[in-house]
């Protein structure tokens, strides 16, 4: 066995049936034993997070707020894989995907509430005086010192997925996205080349690379201060770009939408009711494609986003675990969510046409943009899009990476890793990303084995905690 065949037999387990039911069980294991708090009190949650996104709140030194907490959060869970990845699975296991995709959405927002909610409560001071939070400190402090260990297995995986899935795949289609707006407009990327181990590499991609690590050392040097208050204005500005840019699609498409969902609903099980005749996409393909973007987007129990939540100068840990409902929703029952209605509603109209069981990306995205916007105008939207998504991922992971690096290490050596990252920055915009890919999912996936432990041995708490906060019933909306 070659170590790429290796490699890739760990990852299809990391996001294989056992896993994707594991994550999606600790979801609704949650959410039964806190009687739904996505249900019973979503109004609260809204009102009590994006209502609030306006108000100062007082922080102290080594704090950001809570808002300023879920955009660094959500920076890293709304990246490229709400806009390609989702196409990638609604071809890849159909229509029917998109209704997995919120099925595990919705068990999802427990699992990123308990997280938000354990990060605040577990969380401890390091010796900048910086809030640091997250799975190796919910386990330290919650289960134990005897289980330190198995945070230091959660920082390892975090550390260099961070490099791959944070940093190298998040620039490169960065690079990716802007050569290709260049070639529609008529310029010509591949006309200035310089050879590199055997690549060829366009000399914008070396451009692109250099601003991105620019951009990226000017925020990630600055501290945890700097990076919330980059995130909370780049945020929200990406996604009612993105938003707007599907709704005017959508509303030439409105005759289809219905069509749209109907696919989505009648082949949640088997495809064949899109266009006329079965494809051959096994039941299995369906559930597992949409469970895994699902997860993947709004990365649920993978164990990352509380190590953002964890700065937030919020208090209550229940109010600051609201944000996580909130979070799952807009990443995946609102941006994913436009992603596949745009496509669907395309396709049914006729502009363009997915072969189910192929593949996606975000060529066929543009398209589908394109055949309202115009060809020039979609791609440049996508182009727009894809790189505000990424460069927002990359600054959260840089968080992310450095934080774990620095349990493991110490904060003074954490330094060493962010200039390191920044560095990592050029790389992955001029090379081929290949085995790259594979190795950061990989990591990736394996970073929710330690953070599920955790999160279920510690559920209880939780569920008290939960408990305690809702016995009034006015907060049940």
């Amino acid at each position: 066995m070659t170590f790429s065949e290796l490699i890739t037999k760990l990852d299809n387990f990391a996001w294989g049936p056992v896993m994707l039911i594991l994550l999606v069980g600790t979801g609704v294991y949650l959410s039964i034993r806190m009687l739904f708090p996505q249900f019973i009190h979503f109004g609260y949650a809204m009102k009590n997070t994006i209502g609030k996104m306006f108000k100062k709140h007082e922080t102290g030194e080594g704090e950001i707020s809570p808002w300023q907490a879920v955009t660094t959060a959500l920076a890293a869970t709304v990246g490229t894989g709400n806009i390609a990845g989702v196409t990638g699975a609604i071809v890849a296991g159909g229509p029917g995907a998109v209704f997995w995709m919120w099925l595990s959405a919705i068990f999802g927002m427990a699992t990123k509430y308990s997280e938000a909610v354990f990060a605040v409560n577990y969380r401890e001071r390091n010796s900048k005086g910086e809030w640091v939070g997250g799975p190796m400190y919910y386990i330290k402090n919650g289960l134990g010192k005897n289980w330190a260990w198995l945070g230091s297995i959660f920082c390892v995986f975090g550390a260099l997925a961070a490099f791959g899935i944070g940093n190298m795949t998040q620039v490169n289609t960065i690079a990716t996205s802007i050569n290709t707006m260049i070639d529609s407009f008529g310029g010509n990327t591949g006309a200035a080349n310089f050879h590199l181990f055997n690549q060829t590499i366009p000399v914008s991609s070396l451009i692109i690379g250099v601003v991105m690590a620019v951009l990226c050392g000017l925020v990630l040097f600055g501290g945890i201060k700097r990076i919330g208050s980059v995130t909370e204005k780049m945020v929200p500005v990406m996604a009612v770009v993105y938003i707007l840019a599907s709704i005017v699609v959508l509303i030439y498409n409105v005759s289809y939408i219905g069509t749209a969902l109907s696919w989505i609903f009648g082949n949640a099980f088997s495809v064949q009711a899109a266009f006329g005749g079965a494809v051959g996409i096994a039941t299995k393909t369906i559930i597992q494609k949409g469970v895994a973007r699902g997860v993947f987007s709004n990365e649920a129990g993978l164990g990352s986003a509380p190590m953002a939540h964890a700065a937030t100068s919020e208090k209550n840990p229940v109010m600051q675990g609201l944000y996580g409902i909130f979070e799952v929703f807009m990443d995946t029952i609102v941006i994913c969510s436009m992603t596949a209605l745009v496509l669907l509603t395309s396709a049914a109209r006729g502009g363009v046409s997915p072969q189910w069981g192929g593949e996606g990306g975000t060529p066929l995205i543009s398209a589908a943009f394109g055949t309202v916007l115009g060809d020039k105008i979609g791609s440049m939207i996508i182009a727009v899009c894809i790189t505000l998504f990424a460069l927002s991922t990359l600054l959260a992971w840089s968080l992310y990476g450095t934080r774990c690096f620095e349990y493991l290490f110490g904060t003074r050596a954490s330094r060493g890793y962010q200039i390191v990252f920044v560095m990592v920055v050029v790389i992955g915009a001029t090379m081929k990303m290949g085995l790259v890919w594979d190795i950061a999912d990989m990591l990736n996936g394996f970073m929710a084995i330690p953070n599920l432990i955790a999160v279920l041995a510690l559920s209880p708490v939780v569920i008290k905690m939960t408990r305690e906060h809702f016995k009034d019933k006015k907060h049940s909306v």
